[in-house]
């Protein structure tokens, strides 16, 4: 069984995923878009910008968002400034952390299945008068729906992941910060390996369900 605290753990995963996994879509979609239509010259730079979190480790990111949010940092003075809380080591933080480093796995699926749908049906709504919003919602979601359900499962998952940004962003609060991958190592650096076997099998358990429930939305299809 598990802890009060692992439970609040979970839940607190949970929540942040979703949270994180809604914000993604409703901020990648628009990029996507525009980086699988645009032609112009920085859509190069835009793309790699969305592309970087996947390269440095996690912890180089978090620790540069922990200046750049900080009371000394730009963004953490201008909120200071306006009379608002700061985010570092706080659930809102774990959010906007969380954003940054999971774009790219929203992204990408994203980009990728609006570019295989062609010009043609594009051209078909245009015929008939179809605004570019009536042609998004009517025409490009409906034809991309496979991309967005492996947008969304892949920004959930590698949500529920995270350690490197969490824990320089949200450092390890109880009730607060504390997600999963912290509590699992909490239960270690305590040698408390029973219960950190539970959280981590649990892990591995939902990971595998992840990358099967991918890989069968992906069989046949050419995104």
């Amino acid at each position: 069984m598990l802890s009060p605290a692992d439970l609040t753990a979970v839940w607190l995963t949970l929540k942040l995923a979703g949270t994180t996994t809604l914000v993604l879509l409703l901020v990648g979609t628009p990029i996507a878009w525009w980086l699988a239509r645009s032609r112009h010259w920085a859509s190069g730079p835009i793309g790699a910008l969305v592309t970087l979190p996947l390269v440095p480790p996690p912890t180089v990111l978090g620790f540069y968002l922990l200046v750049l949010l900080g009371p000394d940092g730009a963004l953490g003075g201008l909120m200071l400034a306006g009379g608002l809380d700061l985010l570092p080591f706080t659930f809102g933080g774990l959010v906007v952390a969380s954003v940054i480093y999971s774009l790219p796995f929203v992204v990408q699926p994203l980009q990728q299945s609006f570019a295989a749908i062609g010009e043609q049906p594009l051209e078909a709504a245009a015929t008939l008068r179809a605004g570019p919003c009536d042609t998004f919602l009517a025409v490009v979601v409906p034809l991309a729906r496979p991309g967005f359900m492996t947008a969304g499962i892949l920004g959930f998952a590698h949500t529920v992941g995270e350690f490197g940004v969490v824990l320089m962003i949200g450092g390890n609060i109880p009730g607060s910060t504390q997600v999963l991958s912290m509590a699992i190592y909490n239960h270690v650096e305590a040698l408390e390996y029973e219960a950190a076997h539970r959280l981590a099998a649990g892990m591995l358990a939902f990971s595998f369900v992840v990358l099967l429930l991918l890989h069968t939305l992906k069989r046949g299809r050419p995104w």
